[in-house]
């Protein structure tokens, strides 16, 4: 359905600096397809939508919808707006027309019908997304779940070929997402194609047959949900879609500051409410620092909390080395690590050699 070939977009800032937001996007989407577009803030995601359908014109590549070039010179843009519908995070309802009125404007002036073929069609479309009882009601009137609900039945009445939604959940209260969220599942059910720029990383892998993680303004990775969630291949994704945050030490001598490294690990089990791992964590490093890792200079700690699978680990990194360091340490200092922590994880990597403690 859309071929897309060296997408870029450069914005002037107002202070006259050069940014490029899209550098060199590829892909193609078929009929059909739920694609969802995941990835850091700032990345990218959603000027990626406004560029495919022209909202912010690209300064570079193709896009091919249908066969035909929507950025060649002449291009019917009312084209294609029929044919390619959006839903924004802040919903851009008419506050000053009823729901009805909101859903039958464009129809009659782009789709020329008259207003009975408008609202019957607009009746149907309100029953669908759970909003008929609603028709008469005014967009003040409504909580931000049904706004954004009275948004998507106002795209599909312009029987749209493809619908891009910009992080749609994005604006409401979080007891509202999941009324949104089962419209789109229907819709997605129904087969209609979709591309999602969402956060909602459990719909995006339960609803989506692709996955696109967008990182420094290109596709990064684009796979099959159980791909990207399970076996990502670059290590940007994996740290994404498991949320991976971390504290990085490279450890250089034997005068290093540990009590700032103690500091910065209490605010850090603090913010992610993981204060019962602090003390673990700090025997741990004490019993290293003391013991094994005082040979070990220079060392790389990391300490990681990953959100979706929920594990906290400390990690100690030495380049170059090809065994584990704790192979010769005494049994007695062993076994008061080993009751610390859940598993220790002993590994070669690329870098050298690393042992891994899972509180």
């Amino acid at each position: 359905m859309i071929t897309i070939k060296h997408l870029s977009k450069r914005f002037v800032t107002p202070d006259g600096k050069d940014l490029q937001v899209l550098k060199d996007v590829n892909c193609v989407i078929n009929r059909g397809e739920v694609i969802s577009i995941i990835g850091p803030s700032g990345t990218g995601k959603s000027t990626f939508l406004r560029a495919i359908n022209l909202l912010d014109p690209p300064t570079g590549g193709e896009i091919i919808f249908d066969g035909e070039n929507i950025l060649a010179k002449g291009y019917p843009l009312n084209k294609l707006r029929q044919k390619m519908g959006m839903v924004f995070q802040s919903f851009n309802l008419f506050e000053h027309m009823s729901i009805l009125d909101n859903v039958t404007f464009a129809p009659m002036k782009l789709r020329g019908l008259t207003r009975a073929q408008a609202e019957e069609e607009a009746r149907v479309l309100l029953r669908k997304v759970g909003m008929a009882e609603k028709a008469a009601a005014m967009p003040s009137d409504l909580s931000g779940g049904q706004k954004q609900r009275v948004a998507i039945a106002r795209c599909l009445a312009m029987h749209p070929e493809v619908i891009l939604f910009d992080e749609p959940t994005s604006a409401l209260d979080p007891t509202m997402v999941g009324e949104v969220l089962s419209v789109m599942r229907q819709l997605a059910a129904e087969g209609m194609t979709m591309l999602i720029v969402t956060h909602e990383m459990r719909f995006a892998r339960d609803v989506s047959t692709r996955i696109f993680f967008m990182n420094e303004g290109v596709i990064y990775e684009d796979g099959t949900p159980q791909q990207i969630f399970e076996n990502p291949v670059h290590s940007a994704t994996k740290q994404f879609v498991q949320r991976i945050h971390k504290l990085v030490f490279e450890v250089d001598g034997p005068d290093f500051d540990m009590l700032d490294v103690h500091s910065q690990i209490a605010a850090f089990c603090n913010k992610y409410n993981i204060a019962d791992k602090r003390d673990a964590a700090d025997r741990i490093i004490d019993t290293m620092s003391t013991t094994v890792a005082a040979t070990l200079h220079p060392y790389t700690l990391r300490f990681t909390y990953g959100e979706q699978a929920d594990i906290t680990a400390i990690d100690y990194m030495k380049e170059g080395s090809l065994q584990s360091f704790l192979a010769t340490a005494d049994t007695t200092v062993r076994e008061a690590l080993t009751s610390l922590c859940r598993e220790i994880v002993e590994e070669p990597t690329s870098r050298g050699f690393r042992v891994k403690f899972i509180l």
